[in-house]
């Protein structure tokens, strides 16, 4: 029987939250503290928050807790998905240690930052830290179609086997996303970054309550769905100002709400179509002052969801069908001879 603790997994929620935030906090302080000469501005694909001489062992640093924490956060998923299967209420043993490990890392990289700096970035295209993100969001939007469907809660013709093999192995998924993109970056004070980071920090958050009924709570799933609604919108703003390309990003996210998202809350159909109208007069009025004409750009971030759901289908169908019959082979019998009964 699986032991659960007498902390509840919603109480969870609630008081990691503002931990998250206070965290954040302590990411600015860190922050203030950091004295690097960077080299200039090279474009949107320029990652400038980097060492311009990183050596052999600034690299080792992040490329080495990168791969600390990953191992961690993977062996922690395989553990509760092959000994603490059964969903509770309260948080388990494995929640409590999973809890610690984020904590621990979480100093680890504050640790390396302060003393080396460099993250990820100085080896890979800030392309794979933002790419990450989108394909984490993307597999949710599979997961759940279910749930709530893909348009107007109508589902997609998704197979069966596709669902499952989502369900069953997008934690080690979500947990490469979310520690690939929390050592990509430094930890920097800067508005953008300490947005990030809280974002990452919630992710990390949601990772350690697998298998409690939080970790399944459709509004705070759908909050950390939203947030990268405000994240983007807020970096876009701050990057280039109002006259920006942030209404593209705020106005895109919301339309996968709209299409998607709000379809799985049990909402009447009343305040369905409300959230409708109000979408569209907001995208008219924000557009009516700047051009009309560009509305069109708000579908860029929907359709590449959408698109690139289509694409991880297909590449996932064969997968799970692999997945799926070699589970069934090796799967006993019942003329098998029963498994060996360890008792302590």
């Amino acid at each position: 029987m699986v032991k659960e603790t007498a902390f509840r997994s919603d109480r969870a929620l609630l008081w990691g939250v503002p931990g998250v935030a206070l965290l954040t906090g302590l990411v600015w302080l860190l922050g203030q503290t950091l004295e690097v000469s960077f080299r200039p501005d090279q474009g949107a694909s320029w990652y400038y928050w980097q060492l311009p001489e990183p050596t052999a062992w600034t690299r080792l640093s992040a490329w080495l807790g990168y791969a600390a924490h990953q191992i961690v956060s993977w062996g922690l998923i395989w553990y509760a998905q092959t000994h603490t299967r059964r969903w509770t209420a309260g948080l388990k043993p494995i929640n409590v240690v999973a809890l610690a490990a984020s904590l621990g890392f979480v100093a680890l990289h504050a640790l390396q930052t302060k003393v080396f700096y460099d993250g990820l970035a100085q080896d890979v295209s800030i392309f794979s830290s933002q790419g990450s993100v989108v394909l984490l969001l993307v597999v949710v939007l599979l997961m759940e179609n279910r749930r709530r469907g893909l348009v107007a809660g109508k589902r997609a013709p998704i197979p069966a086997t596709v669902l499952d093999f989502a369900r069953r192995y997008h934690g080690y998924l979500f947990s490469w996303a979310v520690i690939y993109t929390f050592w990509y970056h430094p930890m920097e004070g800067t508005s953008g970054h300490l947005i990030g980071f809280f974002y990452v920090f919630l992710l990390l958050l949601q990772s350690s309550l697998m298998f409690t009924t939080a970790h399944t709570n459709r509004w705070w799933t759908l909050s950390l769905e939203l947030l990268v609604a405000v994240h983007g919108t807020l970096v876009a703003f701050m990057n280039s100002g109002p006259g920006g390309a942030w209404p593209k990003f705020l106005f895109g996210f919301l339309a996968v709400f709209v299409i998607t998202q709000m379809h799985g809350l049990g909402l009447s159909a009343r305040t369905r179509w409300l959230f409708l109208a109000t979408y569209l007069a907001a995208l008219i009025t924000v557009y009516s002052g700047r051009n009309l004409a560009a509305i069109h750009e708000v579908l860029r971030v929907p359709m590449a969801e959408y698109l690139l759901l289509a694409v991880l289908v297909l590449l996932l169908w064969p997968i799970a069908l692999a997945t799926h019959h070699f589970s069934r082979r090796r799967r006993p019998s019942a003329d098998d001879p029963a498994p060996l009964q360890h008792t302590s």
